[in-house]
Parts: structure tokens; C-alpha cells; sequence
């Protein structure tokens, strides 16, 4: 069976990364995409471990070669994800569970129009801002830039799949899980298998 992509976007502070690691907790078959990067490693970091470390030379070259899926420069630094890497993992039957900002999220959809765009949101601008500014690690000059930036994306929300609101973390990792069971049991996830199992099958 051949694994699917599952695309998460939000804006900074909404609660995602934390969403994402009761996925991986929850299921099996499903695997993090593991992005290219040309910044260094932070503290104990390994390559292939979260990152793979490139020189930003050798992921320009990358580029020019069509390896992403899709890329972004975020700040001084680029990050992407290679098509040889996502595919490895889906023909292995694993499940891929990607971060991605929009523009991460439209490329993934032109390239794989089955992968399925999850976009989560924050109860409401206001909450979002005293979220960042709770958790202490930004400076106003950084909240005002990521707060812009969430504004902008918002905007874009309405062509992914699915949308969920985290007011309620539970309820929001039960509707995430939801949506990856569902679409693990859509017919095209199964046909094949169906095929397989049962010999009269047409």
C-alpha cells in the first residue's frame, strides 16, 4: 500500500508541533518528512535527524536539478523537501506528516493531488498574539513580524482540505486524528488490497 501525505500549515503559536507529536504517537505508518537545510545545526542536532545539513551552494544546485518538492528561504536560510526522500518513505507504505508554510502546501498539492492540507487556526487574532508573547521567545519586533505574517496566511485557509480551530487542544488532536483515519480508509487507500485478498474481486 502506498503511503499518503498529510500537510499541516498554521501560523506561528497556533499549537502544531504539539498536535503533530500526538499524531505520531497515536498511529503507526506515519513517518515526519525529513526537510533540507542550508542553516547550520543548533546544539546537539545530527544530520538526517530532524534536518539534512547542506551548504547552501549545494541546495541552490538542488534547486536547479528540480529535487524539491517543494522550498522556501525563511529568513537567511532555505529549507526543502526533496521528492527522492517522500517518495522513499511512501513506497514503503509510510504515511508522510509535513510542516509547510501556503506556498509549501500548493506546491505539495500540484505535485501529489491526493495528499490531503490540514490548516490550523488559532480561536482568534488576539489569542494568537498573547500565545506568543506568553511563551517568552520573541521579542514585540518578532511578535509584530510573525503576527503580519499570520495574517497573511489565514487568508489562504480556504483552499486546504480541512481546517481546525485549537480553542480546545483534545478536540483538536481527536479532529486530526479523524481526518487521518478517514482518508486511511478511503476506497483508493484499500482498492488494491481488496484486490488482493479476495479472488473473485473484478
Amino acid at each position: 500500500m502506498t503511503g499518503q501525505i498529510f500537510v499541516f500549515s498554521a501560523p506561528s503559536g497556533t499549537g502544531k508541533s504539539t498536535i503533530a507529536e500526538a499524531l505520531m504517537e497515536r498511529f503507526d505508518r506515519l513517518a515526519y518528512s525529513i526537510s533540507h537545510t542550508s542553516r547550520p545545526p543548533r546544539g546537539a542536532e545530527q544530520d538526517g535527524i530532524g534536518y539534512h545539513f547542506v551548504t547552501e551552494s549545494d541546495f541552490r544546485e538542488m534547486i536547479q536539478k528540480n529535487a524539491f518538492l517543494e522550498w522556501a528561504q525563511v529568513h537567511d536560510h532555505l529549507y526543502g523537501t526533496a521528492f527522492d526522500a517522500v517518495k522513499a518513505q511512501m513506497s514503503a507504505g509510510s504515511d508522510i506528516l509535513m510542516d509547510v508554510d501556503v506556498q509549501g502546501g500548493r506546491s505539495v498539492k500540484k505535485q501529489f493531488p491526493e495528499s490531503v492540507l490540514i490548516f490550523l487556526l488559532p480561536p482568534s487574532l488576539e489569542i494568537l498574539r498573547k500565545r506568543l508573547t506568553d511563551r517568552g521567545t520573541d521579542d514585540p519586533a518578532a511578535i509584530k513580524k510573525r503576527m503580519e505574517k499570520a495574517s497573511e496566511e489565514i487568508k489562504h485557509c480556504s483552499w486546504y482540505d480541512y481546517i481546525i480551530i485549537n480553542d480546545d487542544l483534545e478536540k483538536a488532536v481527536f479532529e486530526a486524528e479523524s481526518i487521518i483515519v478517514s482518508a486511511r480508509c478511503k476506497k483508493s487507500r484499500r482498492i488494491d488490497w481488496v484486490a488482493a485478498h479476495f479472488a473473485d474481486f473484478p
